[in-house]
């Protein structure tokens, strides 16, 4: 499991993957294995968007979208092979896999970086021109305020 979420993750992907791994074996054990009746596709979904919501609970920044129904159907029937048994953790995890990758992200976390990459500069540089114009540079100025503010970004893992 942690090697196939191995491209889903971004900035620090061993951190992700372990985190992202043991909260599909989770929702596998409580959604899948732990259900009494025959899995329908309702409960199938349900337990598929429960998993994407955790996930998306864990990794804070990263927002994974809920996939549509008929995505969701091709991805179980393209790795249910035994159609009269119960889904196993192997292939819950392969649908997983396929539907977050085929979904993608979602542009929250995409926001806050264009606002903190363009926004904390700009503003840094209105207030350097009223305060003292002609202290710093812009030519230095303003990459070393983009600068900080990546470095900050990265330390509190928004990016």
């Amino acid at each position: 499991m942690g090697q196939a979420l191995k491209t889903l993750a971004s900035g620090s992907e061993e951190k992700k993957v372990k985190e992202i791994g043991p909260i599909v074996e989770q929702c596998y054990e409580v959604y899948i294995a732990g259900s009494r009746k025959a899995l329908t596709s309702a409960d199938f979904y349900q337990a598929v968007c429960q998993t994407i919501e955790e996930i998306n609970k864990s990794l804070g920044s990263s927002q994974f979208r809920v996939p549509q129904t008929e995505t969701l159907q091709e991805a179980y029937e393209k790795h249910h092979k035994g159609k009269g048994k119960s889904l196993t953790k192997d292939e819950f995890e392969k649908i997983i896999k396929e539907l977050i990758v085929d979904t993608g992200l979602t542009g929250f976390g995409a926001k806050d970086i264009i606002f903190y990459m363009f926004g904390v500069p700009i503003t840094a540089l209105f207030i350097k021109q009223r305060v003292a114009p002609k202290a710093v540079p812009n030519d230095i100025f303003i990459p070393v305020v983009t600068s900080a503010t990546v470095f900050l970004l990265a330390k509190l893992n928004k990016i």
